[in-house]
């Protein structure tokens, strides 16, 4: 059965929280399916190339239509002209892959059993960097042993200073516990909440 560890401020286990019978369910398809939706759904679609009815000019026909023995043509932005429009260039379009909020929900009850069966899923009383200093931050996550860091607190807005310490370092990333998704929970090697926010991470009704 995969554990919650309950650690201390130096990281040292004290007690163990195991996860209900839901999640002993692994689906790693649907994990894979709720990343690539949340990757797609990040995309800037910022990419438009301009046709050749949008291009400006190119109103007056280059030349008569016989009598030149060249090819015919009817416009100079036809897309074989150099400045001409681009034809099947890229356009506005919808990059967002539907996932059903059942799959969603499982696929988040995956990625937290496959981080806890790993033991890289942390619960800690608090997480409070008063200096509000990257050093002391840095001092903090030296305990543990991961390659980089998800830290998950109640409320950034009543600890702001623990946000501004561990801002600039660039191996953690500090959420609130609404924040907190299937990808965040697959992309970074361990997870350290407070144990204030795991009831709701563990709800599961996710």
């Amino acid at each position: 059965m995969s554990n919650i560890i309950i650690v201390d401020n130096s990281a040292q286990e004290i007690d163990k929280l195991a996860l209900s019978d839901k999640f002993q369910t692994i689906s790693e398809h649907n994990v894979y399916l709720s990343v690539k939706s949340y990757l797609a759904s990040m995309r800037a679609n910022t990419a438009r190339a301009k046709g050749r009815s949008e291009v400006r000019g190119g109103g007056k026909k280059p030349w008569a239509q016989k009598g030149r023995g060249t090819a015919r043509s009817g416009s100079s932005r036809s897309p074989i002209w150099v400045g001409g429009g681009k034809a099947f260039g890229p356009t506005a379009r919808n990059y967002n892959q539907k996932v059903n909020k059942k799959q969603k929900a499982l696929a988040f009850r995956s990625s937290v059993t496959l981080k806890a069966s790993e033991n890289k899923f942390f619960a800690i009383e608090s997480i409070n960097i008063e200096s509000g200093k990257t050093k002391d931050a840095s001092k903090f996550l030296s305990s543990f042993t991961g390659k980089d860091y998800l830290i998950i607190v109640k409320s950034i807005d009543e600890n702001f200073k623990t946000y501004q310490a561990f801002r600039n370092l660039k191996n953690c990333y500090l959420v609130e516990e609404s924040e907190v998704n299937t990808y965040m929970i697959c992309a970074y090697d361990m997870i350290i909440a407070e144990k204030s926010t795991i009831p709701n991470i563990l709800r599961e009704d996710v």
